[in-house]
């Protein structure tokens, strides 16, 4: 009975020592994921600023476009939906200037901390 629970344990050893360097192995990827996922973040936000600036710049060009159609006299468009595209882009404009001034308060704060 002694020799078979030896027996066991020496190979419930041998089984761990095989399952550490996966074990190390799977603590390194880990790692790495959370690594990704920071950049990830990253670049998410950067993307997300940069769609962003184009949705504001896209309403923005076609307020105008639609504001010179009405100038030209296109019967196709009436001057309630160059008023609204209008009004629409203004607004988006306003959030971004919004937007962009809470980072700079931001970054200023951090940058007036203490180290």
């Amino acid at each position: 009975m002694n020799v078979k629970s030896n027996h066991l344990y020496s190979e419930m050893q041998s089984m761990l020592s095989e399952m550490r360097p996966e074990a190390q192995q799977l603590d390194r990827m880990n790692q790495l994921n959370r690594v990704n996922e920071t950049n990830q973040t990253q670049s998410d936000f950067g993307g997300m600023l940069k769609s962003a600036i184009d949705n504001i710049n896209e309403l923005q060009t076609d307020a105008r476009d639609l504001q010179t159609r009405v100038e030209m006299g296109d019967s196709s468009v009436s001057l309630a939906e160059a008023m609204i595209a209008a009004q629409k882009s203004s607004i988006a404009f306003e959030a971004g200037v919004q937007v962009r001034n809470k980072v700079v308060d931001a970054y200023e704060k951090i940058m007036n901390m203490p180290v």
